[in-house]
């Protein structure tokens, strides 16, 4: 049994791990951080009120175009090129573009540098990733993309603390500054076996992204994967985020802090990823343990929209457990790049996620289309059964994946 242990360990705590790990945690921190600073770095650029709301939506967009573009280029790239090759080519890109964004004095030349962040963001979390259920033992794979995504949330939360103690542009430059640091690594990580041999097999598309939708089983299997992680952007794109607004429309005396329901909701969501995680290991069944937290989830939501929330207090614990329940990021990615051959798997791993939060776009449209003939409340309430229903009946149509051999080609 401790040789058991040890082995697992030992893997765990392999250098590609740990990249890929360490990559992640730098990634949500420079995502994160642009939440976080986006009022006072624009304050600093002497911009109006009104122009701080107009101009910060417009650098939100540019950021979330540039992950949509960069999520389908690096994910091809990941399957064509490797996957180390788009772990580290992201890497550089964003930290070369954290580093830009604290060095800024107008507002275009932010917009392009936050643009050019999202493109680099785009690429980490699928090929990190990929890359670790490929070199992993399939008994052990949960392990180590639980670990990617723990500290992924550690790093979002660093992010709170770092901006709690240096100005903007310090911020900005430590992110940088770390993601430089781990190309010091770039020479002792390896190539997974599975991707070498699949570069040897000339005569196999690699990284083709029309596979995805020219043949009816990979479409569906590919719309439901995106389909299953909704919930947990319309907690953090709507209940979190419009937090403020909400603990308004429940006539909550005190002001709520979006930053704090952040900090309660990603802290929360460290020890959900572990358990999730580690429940899917014991149970050997992925699609039980999203479906436990999606329902654990739906719970809370009703909590939070129909029954009385008189303090700020209650509701940041609230989010505590919304964030505790959206732990199953990490299962819903792990089940992408297990779902579909070598040849294209960064290119859904990569995309997936990115897509996925892209659906915060038209959830948060409804949301607002909603609120002008009804309270905040009731839309949000309506928006959150929507969504939590759709992806109940794409977690019915998910393949199981635990012990799926995943060295096999589409």
């Amino acid at each position: 049994m401790n040789e058991s242990k040890k082995s697992v360990s030992a893997h765990l705590m392999s250098i590609p791990v740990m990249v890929a790990a360490l990559g992640y945690l730098v990634d949500m921190y420079d995502l994160f951080l642009f939440s976080i600073v986006r009022v006072p770095s624009l304050q600093s650029l002497n911009l109006s009120p009104e122009e701080i709301l107009e101009d910060g939506l417009l650098l939100l967009n540019l950021q979330m175009a540039g992950m949509l573009v960069g999520g389908i280029v690096w994910g091809i790239l990941g399957d064509k090129r490797g996957r180390l090759s788009v772990l580290f080519g992201s890497i550089i890109i964003y930290s070369l573009a954290n580093i830009g964004n604290g060095m800024v004095h107008s507002v275009m030349a932010y917009a392009i540098l936050r643009f050019i962040a999202g493109f680099g963001l785009a690429g980490e979390l699928g090929a990190g990733i990929t890359l670790v259920t490929e070199i992993l033992p399939k008994n052990i794979r949960g392990y180590g993309t639980t670990l990617v995504a723990t500290l992924g949330v550690i790093g979002a939360l660093l992010a709170y603390v770092v901006a709690q103690y240096f100005d903007w542009r310090t911020s900005y430059f430590i992110g940088g500054g770390l993601g430089l640091l781990l190309l010091v690594m770039r020479f002792s990580v390896f190539e997974s076996d599975i991707f070498l041999k699949l570069k040897e097999q000339h005569h196999h598309q690699r990284g083709n992204i029309m596979m995805l939708f020219n043949n009816k089983e990979r479409l569906i299997k590919y719309i439901t994967s995106i389909l299953i992680g909704m919930p947990i952007w319309f907690v953090v794109g709507i209940l979190i985020t419009f937090s403020p607004e909400l603990g308004k429309a429940m006539e909550i005396a005190e002001p709520i802090n979006s930053g704090k329901a952040v900090l309660f909701a990603f802290g929360a969501q460290v020890l959900g990823n572990i358990v999730s995680g580690m429940l899917s290991q014991y149970f050997k069944n992925r699609r039980k343990v999203i479906f436990l937290f999606m329902a654990l989830s739906f719970v809370f939501v009703l909590f939070y929209l129909l029954v009385p929330i008189k303090t700020a207090a209650m509701l940041y614990v609230i989010c505590a457990c919304l964030g505790f329940c959206s732990g199953y990021w990490t299962l819903f990615i792990t089940v992408a790049a297990e779902l579909f051959g070598s040849n294209i798997r960064a290119t859904v791993a990569t995309t997936v996620p990115n897509f996925v939060r892209a659906t915060v776009i038209p959830l948060t449209a409804l949301f607002v289309l909603l609120k002008s003939n009804m309270d905040s409340l009731s839309s949000a309430l309506f928006v959150g059964i929507f969504t939590y229903a759709i992806g109940m009946i794409a977690l019915y149509y998910l393949e199981e994946t635990f012990l799926k051999d995943i060295n096999y080609l589409e």
